[in-house]
């Protein structure tokens, strides 16, 4: 019966605090499974942002079209919302994710909201960036191939492929410049800087985060086939925060490395969230984790369990 009947009588022995920790692939499945439902809930909160482009598509599908021109003065006005939301409403997600890494408790609306309101204007910048570049994009898929069959010159694939390269750059400029927003102090100018030059710098885990994140995306593909119902549910509570969360897993890490140890090495000081419990040597109390003798179950003369 053991395999449906769980003890929860008995104590073992404890977790050592000198036992050996995580790192890698296991170190996010630790992580991922112990915060799988904050992650949803940091979705849900991260889909409110995204109201205006669902109000777009109601107006574009119910609005009068003989009114063309206050349908587009609408239509810009959301777009327009968006943009300047949605990049502080990133750096809020980004905030309780790199607390989840670092192990910093966090609560989810109040750093949220905070981080909102703090780093508004840079964020909106950011984001109102990205939207171009989103734009840029589609219209270029649309554009170039259209010219080039007028032309009948391949040569307008040319700067097709230049726009999809510098969106790529921009892709993954996106996965560090957020965290160093929340992080640091740095002016918009070196984020943006910073951020480029860790986007070549790290290339490696750079290709493991859009590789997890398009495996994300993939995944919603027969969904949105079959059960178009169902994944306007799941995409309320999925994607995003499941691609942040690997986004900050990989970047960190290297935003750590290559900029704020080495502010911290410069004024002679160790990153704080580098250092653990293990480095206080003015501890009053020992942790017998591991070392404790485990409880046996008593029972009496009959061989019944005592409570």
């Amino acid at each position: 019966m053991k395999l449906f009947y769980k003890d929860y009588e008995s104590a073992g022995s404890g977790i050592s605090k000198n036992a050996p920790k995580k790192s890698g692939f296991a170190l996010f499945m630790d992580l991922f499974k112990r915060k799988i439902w904050q992650l949803m809930e940091i979705n849900f909160l991260y889909s409110l942002f995204f109201v205006p482009l669902l109000l777009i598509m109601t107006v574009l599908r119910y609005t009068n079209k003989s009114n063309t021109s206050a349908m587009l003065a609408l239509i810009g006005l959301l777009i327009l919302i968006f943009a300047v939301i949605i990049g502080p409403a990133t750096a809020g997600m980004f905030k309780i994710m790199r607390n989840y890494y670092i192990e910093k408790h966090t609560f989810i609306l109040r750093d949220f909201f905070r981080t909102f309101r703090k780093n508004f204007v840079k964020a909106s910048v950011i984001g109102i960036i990205d939207c171009l570049m989103v734009m840029s994009v589609i219209a270029s898929y649309f554009v170039y191939p259209a010219l080039a069959a007028q032309t009948h010159s391949k040569l307008m694939y040319v700067p097709l492929v230049l726009a999809y390269s510098i969106a790529l750059v921009v892709l993954m400029m996106n996965f560090y410049i957020y965290l160093m927003l929340i992080a640091t102090n740095l002016s918009l100018k070196n984020l943006i800087k910073n951020s480029f030059a860790l986007a070549f710098l790290a290339m490696k885990k750079n290709v493991i985060t859009i590789l997890a994140s398009l495996g994300a995306i993939l995944l919603l593909l027969p969904i949105i086939r079959y059960f178009f119902p169902v994944f306007l549910i799941v995409i309320w509570i999925y994607p995003a925060a499941f691609i942040c969360f690997v986004t900050t897993f990989n970047s960190y890490p290297v935003i750590q490395k290559y900029v704020i140890n080495p502010y911290y090495e410069s004024i002679g000081e160790i990153n704080p969230e580098l250092v653990t419990d293990d480095d206080d040597d003015e501890r009053i109390f020992e942790d017998m984790g591991g070392k404790e003798k485990p409880i046996e179950k008593r029972r009496d003369t009959k061989g019944r369990r005592i409570m």
